[in-house]
């Protein structure tokens, strides 16, 4: 079976888990970060190379301030007791998003896991925290315009690799599929120009059922895509018989 090298998932439907059972949201929450566990070592097992996670997005802030705050408080406790655990496994941990908004504590525990892990090559697992593909867009452009204005490179060098380059994303390649739970279908704002190409995935379980069997489905959908970059399907053809 055909294989993503990278996979993106926006992590959805926690709160509505714990409605439909009758529990308070923050359990959905803890639910969810079972699954996320479940999921990294299900991606890693198959040896796939990059798994991007949407673990809290700039828009997210909008939310009430105790579930805000119970989010930053569990996403600081799971870093310190589970970034052994995925040092282990060799699997290297990176966080792409807007560090301006999180508090003192949790920087610095992010950085913290990213210096023990940054020489572990078996897989990459990049969360996205306080970020949004709008920001990264943004911030690109802006540390182009600033090249500009210091006479660093001519407007005319500017080009769609070029932003690339300056996403926050350029160390690694565009992700290959994207899954979404709990029905929803839309990117809500995640990874906008690194998805143009991926293939879209999308069930109506929620994030805390997203198991390794429901993986596999998403794994099975992709392997019967014809990705064909604007080709077509005679092109494809010819270059898999060469």
């Amino acid at each position: 079976m055909s294989l993503p090298r990278h996979i993106a998932i926006i992590m959805d439907g926690n709160g509505r888990w714990s409605k439909d059972r009758a529990k308070p949201r923050h359990l959905g929450h803890k639910a969810g970060l079972e699954a996320l566990k479940t999921i990294i070592e299900a991606v890693a097992k198959r040896g796939i190379r990059y798994l991007t996670v949407f673990a809290f997005g700039i828009e997210n802030w909008l939310r009430p301030s105790e579930e805000v705050n119970y989010l930053m408080s569990l996403f600081l406790t799971a870093l310190k007791r589970d970034i052994g655990r995925l040092h282990e496994h060799e699997i290297q941990v990176l966080f792409i998003g807007d560090r301006k908004r999180i508090n003192t504590e949790l920087i610095r525990s992010m950085e913290e896991a990213e210096a023990l892990t940054r020489q572990n090559h078996k897989m990459t697992l990049i969360v996205a925290f306080n970020y949004s593909g709008r920001w990264d867009i943004e911030q690109a452009c802006q540390q182009l315009a600033q090249k500009v204005a210091e006479n660093i490179m001519p407007v005319s060098a500017i080009n769609e690799a070029m932003i690339s380059h300056h996403l926050s994303t350029a160390a690694w390649p565009d992700p290959d599929l994207f899954i979404r739970t709990s029905g929803e279908q839309r990117l809500s704002n995640f990874l906008l120009w690194q998805l143009s190409y991926a293939e879209l995935y999308f069930t109506e379980k929620y994030w805390p059922e997203f198991d390794e069997n429901e993986l596999e489905k998403a794994l099975a959908f992709y392997a019967l895509r014809e990705r064909r970059f604007g080709q077509i399907s005679e092109q494809i053809g010819m270059k898999d018989a060469s």
